[in-house]
């Protein structure tokens, strides 16, 4: 029968919601601006992008103009639209960012994503190999798009037993989707979360040097994606080779020790 254990106590932390960290942060930068010395660049107008846009090399030290508590609360809306000025600021990446998002949120939500990867390995059943590029793939195309990072962590618990039937490891399924959506954050092509608002805080076209991320993209997900199938199938041939065996071998000990015979 099972070893009595001691009930855990729960946490009552619960990390702070989106919303909150975003207001967090508002209210922290409002403060520095009453200590850190304010400057500005020399804006010109760019028929490329459509607006002005920092000239480089002009930043200069201006007069401070601190953040109170009404300008905290106004901060969300200037974000999007300038109230003084009348102009739009970052609405359109706000927009985009938002069809995105909601996006890959229905997706997810109808769980076709789940749905695809378990057919395509029943498909695949003993030539499990090539489920490795595949879904690396699949993972580096959601990070080359939008980001994809913590939307993986439901695939975790998806993809390690199907791996593990598979002959190989825990850490092959980790290296699949750590790697494969690593790999496309890293080329970050058209993503909207990085290069497309850091193109539009820097006055440029986003598809500038597209070219050299598909390129990035494309010689490291071929590189990662060859290390994979090899330490995959070092793993199927030798699970003692594995570099988490030693932890398995630990895990089942532990676990018929919890049992008392």
């Amino acid at each position: 029968m099972p070893a009595s254990t001691k009930p855990a106590a729960t946490s009552r932390f619960h990390f702070p919601t989106a919303y909150t960290i975003l207001f967090a942060l508002i209210i922290i930068i409002a403060g520095l601006t009453w200590v850190i010395p304010a400057g500005l660049y020399q804006r010109v107008a760019s028929e490329v992008v459509g607006r002005d846009v920092p000239v480089a090399g002009t930043y200069a030290l201006t007069d401070a103009n601190p953040q109170g508590v009404f300008d905290v609360i106004l901060a969300p809306i200037a974000g999007f639209y300038d109230p003084v000025g009348y102009t739009a600021n970052a609405i359109d990446v706000a927009l985009f960012v938002l069809m995105i998002g909601g996006f890959i949120g229905v997706v997810t939500a109808t769980g076709a994503i789940d749905a695809g990867i378990k057919r395509a390995m029943t498909r695949l059943k003993g030539q499990e190999k090539w489920m490795i590029p595949i879904l690396m793939g699949l993972f580096a195309l959601g990070g080359t798009t939008e980001g994809m990072a913590e939307e993986t962590l439901a695939f975790y618990v998806l993809l390690t037993p199907v791996m593990i039937a598979a002959g190989y490891d825990a850490l092959t399924a980790v290296a699949i989707i750590l790697l494969g959506a690593g790999i496309g954050v890293l080329g970050s092509t058209v993503n909207a979360f990085s290069t497309v608002i850091a193109s539009n805080a820097a006055g440029v076209p986003f598809t500038d040097g597209l070219a050299l991320r598909i390129g990035l993209l494309v010689v490291s997900f071929a590189a990662t994606t060859a290390y994979v199938m090899r330490y995959a199938a070092t793993v199927k041939a030798d699970p003692s080779r594995s570099l988490v065996f030693d932890r398995k071998a630990a895990l089942l000990h532990k676990s018929h020790e919890g049992f008392i015979l």
